[in-house]
C-alpha cells in the first residue's frame, strides 16, 4: 500500500495531498497544473517535498521530521514519463536492459528481457531504434523498461498524452492487458475522464494542489458530490441550487424543483445534469422545453433547450441522445430520473 501525506510549495503554488491506495489502479484526475505531475515526481524521489511523509508497504521513501530521504534508484518505483524517455541511440532491446543494470547474472538477465518483450507484445523489434517504432510500440517499451525490473509501484503520467487520439482508444485496451498482468499497484495521472474511468478501479480527484475525493471510480461518477467534481467527470449541466426539502431542491435559474434519489445534506450549492441522462419518456422530474439550438455529430444530436420558466438571462441546457432515438422540434417534455440528479455541495 501507498501512503502519501506531503506539502510543497513552488512559487505561489503549494501542493498538499493526503491519500491511500490500495492494489490495483488509482487514478489522480484533475486538470492541467493542478499538481497531478508534482505529486508522482515527490513519490518517484525527482522532486523533495517541504514536509511530510511517502510510505510504499514496509518501506519508508520519505520523512521530513526523520530526515529520510531514499534515493530514486531506491525506491522500487517505476515511472513513466509523458514521452516515455527512451534512449534514441539505443536498440529496443538495450533500452529494456537498461532497468536491469543491478543484475550480473547474464543467464537472469535474458530470461527476464526475453519474458518482459513477450509480456508486452515486442518480438521482432528487438533491433529497433526508438525512431523506427510507432508511438504505441515507444509506450510499450519504456513500459517493459520499467516492468523487467519489477517495481513496487507502477506510475504513469499522462500515458496516453503524446499519442494521436485515433490510437488512444486502441491503446487503452493494451495498457488494461498489461496493468492485469502487471498485478502489482499502480498510480495513473490524467485529465482525462475516459481514460481514468477504463482503467482506475479508484480515482482521487484533485484540484489545486488538494485531493477533493477518492472514491471507487463508478462510485464517484454517479455521485461527484462538488462542483469541481462534477466537472472533472463531465457533467455539462451544472446550476446554483438549494435546498428545499429532504429529497427535493430547487433550481432558481431553470425555474424548476427537482426530487432526488439521495437524501439532501446542508451545505448544498448545486446541481448536476448529465448530457445523456434527459429522456421524454422519463415521467419523473418532467417539465415542458424548448430547443434553442442543435448540433449533429458522428453518432448522436447534441440539442440545447430551455425549460419553460427558465428567466430569459440564464444559459441554455444541454441534451444529448444517440441518432436512432427521434425527437420532436417545438415544446416538448423532458425528465430525468432521481437517481440522476447530482446534489453538489460546498
Amino acid at each position: 500500500m501507498l501512503s502519501v501525506d506531503i506539502q510543497k510549495k513552488l512559487g505561489a503554488f503549494k501542493l498538499n495531498v493526503s491519500f491511500n491506495t490500495t492494489e490495483g489502479v488509482t487514478g489522480i484526475l484533475g486538470a492541467s497544473g493542478c499538481g497531478k505531475s508534482m505529486t508522482l515526481r515527490c513519490i518517484a524521489g525527482i522532486d523533495r517535498p517541504d514536509q511530510g511523509r511517502i510510505t510504499l508497504d514496509d518501506a519508508v521513501l520519505f520523512d521530513s521530521e526523520k530526515g529520510i530521504n531514499q534515493q530514486p534508484q531506491e525506491r522500487k518505483v517505476g515511472y513513466l514519463f509523458q514521452n516515455y524517455a527512451l534512449f534514441p541511440n539505443m536498440t529496443v532491446e538495450k533500452n529494456i536492459l537498461c532497468g536491469l543494470y543491478h543484475e550480473k547474472d547474464k543467464a537472469k538477465r535474458k530470461q527476464m528481457l526475453d519474458d518482459t518483450i513477450h509480456l508486452l507484445k515486442l518480438e521482432g523489434l528487438e533491433k529497433h531504434l526508438p525512431y523506427q517504432l510507432s508511438g504505441g510500440q515507444q509506450q510499450r517499451v519504456a513500459l517493459a523498461r520499467i516492468l523487467v525490473n519489477k517495481p513496487r509501484l507502477l506510475m504513469l503520467d499522462e500515458p496516453f498524452s503524446a499519442l494521436d487520439s485515433h490510437l488512444r482508444g486502441h491503446l487503452r485496451i493494451q495498457m488494461k492487458k498489461v496493468l492485469d498482468c502487471y498485478g502489482g499497484s499502480a498510480l495513473m495521472v490524467t485529465h482525462n475522464r475516459d481514460e481514468a474511468y477504463n482503467l482506475c478501479g479508484r480515482i482521487a480527484l484533485m484540484d489545486a494542489g488538494t485531493i477533493l475525493a477518492l472514491k471507487p471510480t463508478k462510485e464517484l461518477f454517479s455521485n461527484p458530490d462538488s462542483v469541481a467534481g462534477a466537472v472533472l467527470t463531465g457533467c455539462k449541466n451544472i446550476c446554483a441550487a438549494r435546498k428545499t426539502g429532504e429529497y427535493e431542491l430547487a433550481v432558481t435559474d431553470w425555474g424548476i424543483r427537482l426530487v432526488t434519489a439521495r437524501p439532501l445534506r446542508d451545505g448544498l450549492c448545486a446541481v448536476g445534469i448529465r448530457a445523456h441522462h434527459f429522456d421524454p419518456q422519463t415521467k419523473r422530474n418532467s417539465f415542458p422545453v424548448r430547443f434553442t439550438d442543435g448540433m449533429e455529430e458522428p453518432f448522436e444530436y447534441s440539442l440545447q433547450f430551455r425549460f419553460e420558466n427558465q428567466p430569459d438571462n440564464t444559459q441554455d441546457i444541454l441534451w444529448r441522445f444517440p441518432k436512432e432515438k427521434k425527437w420532436a422540434a417545438g415544446l416538448v417534455m423532458l425528465g430525468v430520473e432521481p437517481e440522476n440528479v447530482l446534489p453538489l455541495y460546498n
